[in-house]
């Protein structure tokens, strides 16, 4: 075939000369009728539909390839970064280990628009499928409407490339018909419905689909609507837990309004083990949060393949050596960060006082907007970040604070390790418990303890007074309730109002403290079926404040 193009060129080549020499000067440059139509060979041009990811949007990209006379070159122009270039020796080779040879031509590929950067080999096969358009070896009606996606192998085979979910969502938003992707992003791109899938392994199955579309298999897609975490099992279970009845508590209340907790205690007390299993008594996921959360692990890169989807809320503890950047997200066209990766579910920061005092007041704005805002030269980008910050720490640097019998530490460097965590960012936590050391006779005790079904169960009824609640408004939980309603939702009792006042002066609370409580007391009275607030559920929510001003003096 090949040859043929080839041989055909190079005679029409030879046509065009002579007729140019016998023209006369009057004629000029321009050519008849029957010169235009062989030039078109000469000069031909095509356009692929594909995308690049900024942050969390996808936005179309034009992938258009011009093949004309001039010396043999291959040039890729459009804001391109060093792997979008790259796509040049990739798909040249690939091509030749196909038994496609390209002709020796001037070849052009243009990204557009050109003020958006094109990062990663996600463009290799548009390029490709660009280029095989221009020589005329697939019809370009094919690719009318259909977005293009995938890396290519030096021996043609197309590879997987992150954020395929987004960019078939974006594709159906655009109208298209049919997306093209790697055969491993198949699993991943058939969680959206309304939209042909076509997986593809190597680039000659990309010319059998363009030679022939309606006979091609394909996947139609129905996108499941089915909750996917239902058959999800943990292998962690809060009946593990012997004793600290009183850091589970904590815990369900955290979970039920999904309040920040904050637990403090000396080592080997229960901390990490109790936050590693709060995970299993949060809801189950619907079909739309796993969609959510699926988005963006695509587009971080991190499905599976033995898992496209995400069945189950992911659990995020970075080591206290993470930088502010892994926390936020962070690059030239920046990536989600921890923050993001823990949307919906639990960020864990073991040994909270070790980390950075720039990565711990990086969460500041997060926890405060339920979103992460990065600004580069190239724009603004938007993450989610509606996280339940869980932190674990000891009370001093060898743990055992204020135990004076075994703690070695100066009250200096006790109040310098306190420190570490600001007073802005303690208020935003909002339940703040002690884990204390377990005795003997609870380490070896026997009795049975409430399983992680049992709360969960408990937890998804308070869920469901709070979503009758907050129905028409952008709240979902307590602990979102904004300043101005917080009255019209958290209504008190005079003698509830009466603890609260006198907590108030005493503690020195700030307004967001204040509120804080309110929000925690509403959560402690949905839990035992109260429409007001009472004292016992005020006392309560100041209970869990006064371990931070027990320890932050």
């Amino acid at each position: 075939m090949n040859s043929f193009y080839y041989t055909q060129s190079t005679k029409a080549a030879g046509a065009l000369q002579t007729d140019q020499k016998n023209m006369p000067q009057s004629v000029g440059c321009s050519l008849s009728l029957r010169h235009q139509k062989e030039r078109k060979w000469f000069s031909i041009f095509s356009s692929i539909l594909s995308a690049a990811i900024l942050g969390m949007e996808v936005c179309p990209v034009q992938v258009e390839a011009d093949v004309s006379d001039g010396l043999p070159s291959f040039t890729i122009v459009g804001f391109a970064s060093s792997q979008v270039k790259e796509a040049q020796e990739r798909v040249r080779t690939a091509l030749k280990n196909m038994e496609i040879a390209l002709p020796p031509k001037r070849i052009t590929i243009n990204l557009s628009p050109v003020g958006i950067r094109k990062e990663g080999a996600g463009f290799d096969l548009p390029v490709a499928a660009a280029i095989l358009c221009a020589l005329r070896l697939v019809p370009a009606s094919s690719l009318s409407q259909v977005m293009v996606m995938g890396e290519v192998s030096l021996s043609g085979a197309i590879r997987h490339v992150p954020g395929v979910l987004p960019v078939v969502i974006r594709a159906r938003e655009l109208g298209c018909h049919t997306c093209i992707i790697p055969k491993d992003n198949e699993q991943e791109a058939s969680l959206v419905k309304d939209i042909r899938i076509v997986a593809v392994q190597t680039i000659k199955e990309l010319i059998r689909f363009c030679t022939a579309p309606e006979k091609y298999e394909s996947i139609q897609t129905a996108g499941s609507q089915k909750t996917p975490g239902l058959q999800r099992k943990y292998e962690v279970d809060f009946a593990d837990i012997q004793g600290q009845e009183s850091v589970k508590r904590a815990a369900e209340i955290a979970v039920s309004g999904f309040h920040n907790l904050l637990l403090i205690g000396p080592p080997g007390s229960g901390k990490t083990m109790t936050a590693r299993r709060i995970p299993t008594i949060l809801p189950e996921l619907t079909f739309e949060e796993s969609l959510e959360l699926t988005k963006i692990y695509s587009i971080a890169g991190l499905l599976s393949k033995e898992e496209p989807i995400l069945l189950s809320r992911p659990f995020r503890a970075p080591h206290h050596t993470s930088s502010a950047q892994a926390l936020a997200g962070g690059g030239r066209n920046p990536k989600p960060g921890e923050v993001t990766l823990a949307h919906r579910s639990v960020l864990f920061l073991d040994e909270m006082p070790e980390f950075s005092k720039r990565a711990l007041e990086i969460l500041r704005q997060p926890l405060e907007d339920r979103r992460i805002q990065l600004s580069r030269v190239q724009g603004t980008y938007t993450f989610p970040a509606n996280f339940l910050l869980v932190g674990a720490m000891n009370p001093c640097p060898c743990g055992y604070y204020p135990d004076m019998n075994r703690c070695t530490c100066s009250p200096g460097s006790v109040q310098q390790y306190l420190q570490r965590i600001s007073q802005p960012l303690l208020d935003r936590i909002d339940v703040c418990a002690e884990s204390p050391e377990l005795g003997y006779d609870q380490i070896i005790g026997s009795r049975e303890e409430e399983s992680s079904a049992q709360i969960r169960s408990r937890v998804e009824k308070v869920h469901l007074i709070q979503k009758k609640r907050f129905q028409g408004t952008s709240c979902q939980f307590n602990s979102e309730i904004p300043p101005s309603r917080v009255r019209q939702f958290c209504s008190l009792d005079e003698e509830g109002e009466q603890i609260l006042k006198k907590a108030y002066e005493s503690l020195h609370l700030s307004g967001r403290g204040y509120h804080r409580i309110l929000k925690v007391s509403r959560t402690i009275a949905d839990m035992e079926g109260c429409e007001r607030i009472g004292a016992a559920h005020v006392r309560e929510a100041l209970g869990y404040r006064t371990p931070d001003k027990k320890y932050w003096k």
